[in-house]
């Protein structure tokens, strides 16, 4: 059960990433003398479904990890995409700085667990509460 709520939110992530990248692209498919907010539409809809499918992602996955994969994994594929498709030049500082993100996306995702969730009881709150 754990691995097919763990893949199925693994998918919900992916598709969370892609939607993301293409509403962050997509706005600099906006043409310059048409700032009409029809033409921010496509940018909308795909940002907030990302947002949806990392909401979905994040009931199995933590919201640290989701978030950090969401958000590490975005910037990387927006800025290939906007290297290959836009025609933007990448300076070493920029290079090393992505380079960094990545290995940092990957010790996050290594350390990630994959065991179920302790249930939550009233005495293991009660544990949990801080006196002084």
């Amino acid at each position: 059960m754990l691995f097919n709520r763990m893949l199925l939110a693994r998918i919900f992530l992916t598709g969370a990433i892609l939607t993301e990248v293409a509403g962050t692209s997509s706005m600099a498919m906006i043409p310059e003398n048409e700032a009409g907010w029809l033409n921010y539409l496509p940018m909308w809809l795909l940002i907030s479904f990302s947002y949806l499918l990392l909401a979905k992602a994040a009931k199995t996955i933590s919201i640290g990890i989701a978030f950090a994969l969401w958000e590490g994994l975005g910037i990387a594929l927006i800025t290939v995409v906007s290297v290959l498709f836009l025609d933007y030049q990448l300076n070493a500082q920029e290079l090393i700085g992505l380079a960094l993100a990545i290995v940092g996306i990957v010790l996050v995702t290594m350390g990630e667990r994959h065991d179920e969730p302790a249930a939550r009881t009233p005495r293991a709150n009660e544990e949990a509460v801080c006196t002084r």
